[in-house]
């Protein structure tokens, strides 16, 4: 079997949500950003820049992606284009811990499903670098993964052995410790069932048809062995884990 990273085999089957939380995760971020037509936003990792084309048509606010992904730029590119968006979204290719962006550029950062890839020491670097873009009452948006019970290093590690990730997500204290040790003075949080790989997830994230597309390119011979085993596992062991959305408000 091939091992290809999760969310690209994930996004290669046609699915277009590629967040823990899906919808549900993103419309929370959103309504606590307070994001108008003026705001600058900032999104991190914004792979296909589905989040990023959402906001575009919900505010015609000016946002800026940036991703490492060559592969998932062009695709981002194609999308915005689709949509008509071109002049309210710019895409470019830059490193979350080293952003090229001056003290103070942004009203928003929004950055979903990526710190969970990083170390800890990565992951308040890249927190550092959120805080330094973002001007005095900006807020930042996290959507991640996150589980409740203790002793969970076999699970993480059959989650890491499924996606082929080495991923690090944290309980939901120590999310908030990030966040609070970086300077914000406000976080505020809301988790819940990850919706990635569950069938009512898929139906409220794709829609029908796009649910019947991402089933259809599972079952073929060269995708199903691993779209079972993500299939079995979220569905099974995985569901002790959780999405995390959080909003962390830098001091005015």
């Amino acid at each position: 079997m091939k091992r290809e990273v999760g969310h690209n085999f994930l996004a290669k089957l046609g699915k277009k949500r590629l967040r823990p939380g899906g919808v549900v995760a993103t419309d929370w971020l959103i309504r606590h950003a307070g994001i108008t037509k003026d705001s600058h936003v900032l999104e991190v990792a914004c792979n296909m820049c589905t989040t990023s084309i959402q906001l575009a048509k919900q505010y015609q606010c000016h946002i800026t992606g940036i991703d490492m992904d060559a592969k998932a730029l062009t695709k981002a590119r194609q999308n915005i284009k689709n949509a008509k968006l071109e002049e309210y979204i710019q895409v470019q290719q830059a490193n979350a811990m080293k952003l090229p962006f001056a003290d103070a550029s942004f009203d928003v950062v929004i950055n979903e499903a990526m710190l969970t890839m990083l170390n800890t020491a990565a992951k308040e670097k890249a927190v550092r670098e959120y805080y330094r873009v973002l001007r005095p009452g900006g807020v930042l948006l996290t959507h991640d993964i996150t589980f409740t019970k203790e002793h969970m290093h076999e699970l993480l590690a059959e989650l890491r052995e499924t996606i082929h990730v080495q991923v690090e997500p944290l309980p939901v204290p120590r999310w908030e410790e990030l966040f609070y040790g970086v300077g914000f003075a406000k976080v505020a949080h809301e988790s819940g069932d990850m919706s990635l790989m569950k069938l009512s997830g898929l139906i409220r994230d794709e829609g029908i048809w796009g649910t019947l597309r991402i089933l259809k390119n599972g079952l073929k011979k060269e995708n199903f062995p691993q779209f079972k085993k993500m299939y079995s596992f979220f569905n099974t062991s995985g569901k002790d884990l959780q999405y995390i959305a959080v909003c962390s408000r830098k001091p005015d």
